[in-house]
């Protein structure tokens, strides 16, 4: 099986696992697994020779977007796993789609450890992250929210390519 169904199947079962939205800590395990999803099919979904697609040549190209989801993805979920960030530099030093695939399942990987571990109990536990004191939800917050930021990107590029994105499609499966 390739890759790209590895990761199908996945997210398929993570997100079959439903978070209490009752709790704090639920609703940003649901737009997590939401947004993961989502950036992961939008990667199976664009051609590799289209990774490297700029709409202009100041932005991103697709793939240094997907290797920027998973730097920050490092940046945001080390710190509240009590790890050290790696940095693997996945945007600057990785450019085909295998490469890129690759990295970015295993950051989501650590991103699912992340939300896994976060309770009620433990939301408001405090940890260092970009130089301040924050409490463990506001971070992981912060990184939904740059996630679905960046997928945002994703979807003008499969657009520009006439691909439709994975939020959109009639028939995700």
């Amino acid at each position: 099986m390739k890759l790209p169904g590895v990761l199908l199947m996945v997210t398929c079962a993570a997100l079959a696992q439903a978070p209490d939205l009752k709790s704090a800590s639920g609703y940003p395990k649901m737009v997590q697994k939401q947004v993961a999803a989502w950036i992961e099919r939008a990667a199976e979904k664009m051609p590799e020779e289209e990774y490297a697609f700029k709409p202009d040549p100041a932005v991103r190209s697709f793939g240094q977007i997907l290797g920027h989801i998973a730097d920050a993805n490092y940046l945001f979920c080390s710190p509240v796993l009590g790890e050290n960030n790696p940095s693997p530099g996945i945007e600057k030093n990785k450019t085909t789609k295998a490469e890129t695939d690759v990295r970015t399942a295993r950051c989501f990987r650590l991103r699912s450890r992340a939300y896994d571990v976060l309770t009620d109990a433990s939301a408001n536990e405090t940890i260092k992250a970009f130089g301040k004191e924050r409490n463990k939800l506001g971070v992981l917050w912060f990184n939904s929210s740059h996630n679905l930021e960046h997928y945002g990107n994703l979807v003008v590029y499969l657009r520009t390519k006439g691909i439709v994105p994975p939020s959109s499609d009639r028939n995700p499966l």
